[in-house]
Order: structure tokens, then C-alpha cells, then sequence
């Protein structure tokens, strides 16, 4: 009986210690509205930590790197069904990544590294939750962005937009231009502070010479 109530306080307090990272790291995803949020988190950090512990139950304490292994196998699944390629650029890598990282904490909590596994929660959340605010300042100092311009077709058309990019003391890098009928599209990925983006992006809305602008 006393077996019993020590395994049953054991097994348990791992898998609350994981449900209560899960929550702090999944709250944080929950806040930021992301596709994985706080009951992903909690079932992704528990559900390591259960299989973490189920190995340890069937005898396999020394070949619990199998088990981790097909652990991260499993979660990049779920870590590739959050990630999505829009026009312009790719979102989701950061949930992705983070569900990653808790399945590991999860797993330390299985194994009963309690003391590693809360060190790596403060890390990620200094990660998820202070480094954003460095992460904004940067992008205001240096910021890409795709452009794409569609006018009526000049010889020198794309020439003129090129050298506005420079005017506002923007880089950028010509990607695939398209001419049909008596249109012509260009694309830019422009580089350069968020001031000066949002100058250029004025001027280009009071262009009467184009169609279509995107940003």
C-alpha cells in the first residue's frame, strides 16, 4: 500500500510539474494569439513527460533515448502543422520551435530533473517575452519588406522605382518583374529602417502612375 502511495505521488507530481510548465510557456502563446496556445502546450509538456515515465515503467531506463528520439519525431508532426508560407514570408517557426522545446522540458519533468526543466522554462520565456521587445528595435533600425508595383509600362518604369528606393535610403533587391497587355509588375525586397519605409510607402500611395501596390 505505502508502494502504492509513493508511486502515486511520484508519477503525479512529475506530471503536474509538467502541466504547470506547459501552462506558463502556453499562457505566453495564448497572449500573443498564436496557433498553438495554452492547451497545446499543456498537453504537448505532459504527454512527453507520460511517455518519458511509460519507458521507465516497461523496463527501459537504459534505452530511454529511443523512446526521446521517437518523442521529437512525433512533435515535429504537430511542430510542421503550425508552420505557414503566406506571399511574403514564413509564420509559425517560433510556435513550432517552442513546442519543441516544452516536449523537452516535458521530458525532463518525466525523468524527474525538476530543477533543470524550471531553469529551462525561465529561459524560454526571457526568450519568448524580453527578447521581443530587443527583436522590435531592431526591425525599426532594419526592416525587409516585399513590394510589388504594378503600372503601365515604360521603358524606364521599374528604373524610376528602383532609384525612389535609394532616395529614401532603402536597399533593394529586384526579384521577378512581369510585363502583360501594357502593364508591368515589379517585385522588391526592400531593406532599410521602419521610418523610412513608411516615408517611401507615402509617396508611393500618391503616385498617380500606379495600379496596384502592395507592402
Amino acid at each position: 500500500m505505502h508502494e502504492m502511495e509513493g508511486w502515486f505521488s511520484t508519477e503525479i507530481g512529475r506530471m503536474l510539474v509538467a502541466l504547470f510548465i506547459g501552462a506558463v510557456i502556453g499562457a505566453e502563446r495564448e497572449y500573443r494569439s498564436k496557433s498553438a496556445g495554452l492547451r497545446t502546450m499543456i498537453l504537448v509538456c505532459t504527454g512527453a513527460c507520460i511517455f518519458t515515465m511509460a519507458s521507465q515503467a516497461m523496463g527501459a531506463p537504459n534505452n530511454i533515448d529511443r523512446i526521446a528520439a521517437n518523442i521529437i519525431t512525433g512533435i515535429g508532426f504537430i511542430g510542421a502543422g503550425v508552420i505557414f508560407k503566406d506571399e511574403n514570408r514564413v509564420t509559425g517557426i517560433t510556435t513550432a520551435t517552442t513546442i519543441w522545446i516544452v516536449a523537452a522540458l516535458g521530458m525532463l519533468a518525466g525523468i524527474g530533473k525538476f530543477e533543470t526543466a524550471f531553469i529551462g522554462t525561465g529561459i524560454i520565456l526571457i526568450v519568448l517575452i524580453v527578447l521581443v521587445y530587443l527583436q522590435d528595435i531592431i526591425e525599426k533600425v532594419n526592416q525587409l519588406r516585399n513590394y510589388r508595383i504594378v503600372c503601365q509600362y515604360q521603358e524606364e518604369t521599374l528604373k524610376k522605382y528602383e532609384h525612389l528606393f535609394k532616395q529614401h535610403h532603402l536597399k533593394p533587391l529586384r526579384g521577378r518583374q512581369s510585363k502583360k497587355g501594357g502593364t508591368i509588375t515589379g517585385h522588391w525586397l526592400v531593406q532599410g529602417s521602419t521610418q523610412n519605409h513608411e516615408q517611401l510607402i507615402q509617396e508611393l500611395l500618391v503616385d498617380k502612375d500606379i495600379l496596384e501596390f502592395d507592402f
